[in-house]
């Protein structure tokens, strides 16, 4: 237990400390983009918000896709302000695209959290229900005497289709069976060598 808690411990320093170098980071930039006092620190914080928009869309499931593109675009602004603060660019004469990328990013960061925390996926298409039986109504009609009634025929069983390949195969085991034992295979070994019930083995053996 104390192990566990030493590592989750462990990573939610690390976590910390990471936030904060890239906060400062991104206050730093806006700062020096012309971002003076509050709007300074409000920078980092949308950045930050967008991060964690993106990362609850991804875990969600839904519309993967919109959560990886702006999960990027605001890794790459946390990632640019780390870079740029590092002795890569002088802060006292910020060049004027990256004046204009920083003024411009309040919109982005806005159309970004708008589309992730309000944006619901499309609903399952309901399935339509069932028809309602149909209900027939019979009415009792009242019995007439009339001439007995004669049993209907039983159906003429005939045998079942056998099919020419299948015939063919047997005629080969009773032609083996008989070179092997010197008598005609009868109809339970037959119907033990082909794997087939015994209505079929009986007429298989009839065509023999």
């Amino acid at each position: 237990m104390r192990a566990h808690l030493a590592r989750v411990d462990a990573v939610l320093v690390q976590a910390v400390i990471a936030a904060a170098l890239s906060f400062a980071h991104l206050h730093d930039l806006a700062s020096a983009a012309g971002q003076d006092g509050w709007k300074a620190w409000a920078y980092p914080v949308s950045v930050d918000l967008l991060l964690v928009a993106a990362w609850r869309r991804l875990r969600s499931g839904a519309s993967r896709a919109a959560g990886w593109c702006w999960f990027v675009i605001a890794l790459a602004a946390s990632l640019g302000a780390n870079v740029a603060t590092a002795g890569l660019l002088d802060l006292t004469d910020v060049p004027d695209w990256l004046r204009i990328l920083v003024a411009g990013w309040p919109a982005v960061a806005f159309l970004g959290g708008t589309l992730l925390a309000h944006t619901t996926p499309a609903p399952e298409t309901a399935s339509a229900p069932a028809e309602p039986a149909e209900v027939v109504s019979v009415t009792a009609e009242p019995e007439t005497p009339g001439p007995p009634a004669t049993p209907e025929p039983e159906p003429n069983r005939t045998a079942p289709h056998v099919p020419a390949a299948l015939v063919n195969h047997a005629r080969k085991l009773a032609d083996d069976h008989r070179a092997r034992t010197g008598s005609p295979i009868d109809t339970d070994t037959l119907r033990a060598r082909l794997g087939v019930p015994a209505p079929l083995a009986d007429a298989i053996a009839s065509h023999l």
